[in-house]
């Protein structure tokens, strides 16, 4: 719990920051989001033998089935968002 000779203004907290200073101090690390970041759920129907390819390339990188896909859906994100701004 926070007392108040851990409490600062957000203008000090920045200057701080911008200084290069630590504020962990100044955080409330139990509180703390990541917007946009949510985790959600999404269910996709895929063929066995892709399933198990996939398994197969995870295997092969030493993670596990969900990362794989993740890291893939994201490359190809970015991909897709570099060819539109083309």
């Amino acid at each position: 719990m926070k007392n108040a000779k851990t409490t600062i203004t957000a203008e000090k907290l920045d200057r701080r920051f911008d200084a290069g200073e630590g504020i962990s101090e100044f955080l409330d690390w139990d509180k703390a989001r990541r917007p946009g970041l949510e985790p959600r759920r999404v269910n996709v129907g895929l063929p066995a033998r892709m399933i198990q390819q996939l398994d197969q390339q995870a295997d092969l990188i030493g993670v596990t089935r969900q990362s794989i896909i993740k890291v893939w859906l994201s490359e190809r994100i970015k991909e897709e968002r570099a060819a539109q701004a083309v």
